[in-house]
């Protein structure tokens, strides 16, 4: 049950990200990956914001969870987790695990696409 609660999540975060990309690309209209960024900084948002509604002030079942924070947004943007898993890594104290969260994430990741487009080209 969990994982078809996960996947609807899923199927509609996925939808919702190529709605809103696409909408905020065709409004910007230049090469800048606005579409990108909106849908990161949005399920980031999103993210902190039920995740303290859900853990603070409501009592959800976690299906509930499970459909929105898992599904949705995991779909929606993955930025939003490592958003939100580096701010807790600083609010716990680890500010060291966070600053190594962020750069690895960062230079890691545009790294290994840069090394993947190497690679593909040498193919």
């Amino acid at each position: 049950m969990r994982l078809l609660i996960i996947g609807i999540g899923g199927f509609l975060g996925a939808v919702a990200r190529y709605l809103v990309a696409g909408w905020a690309t065709a409004l910007d209209g230049s090469l800048f990956p606005l579409g990108t960024l909106a849908v990161n900084l949005i399920g980031s948002f999103v993210l902190g914001f039920f995740y303290i509604i859900t853990t603070e002030r409501l009592a959800i079942d976690p299906y509930w969870r499970l459909l929105i924070a898992v599904g949705f947004l995991g779909a929606f943007t993955t930025f939003s987790t490592f958003s939100y898993e580096t701010v807790k890594l600083a609010l716990n104290g680890a500010i060291a695990l966070a600053i190594v969260n962020l750069s690895v994430s960062l230079i890691g990741g545009i790294t290994a696409v840069y090394l993947g487009i190497i690679l593909a080209r040498l193919l």
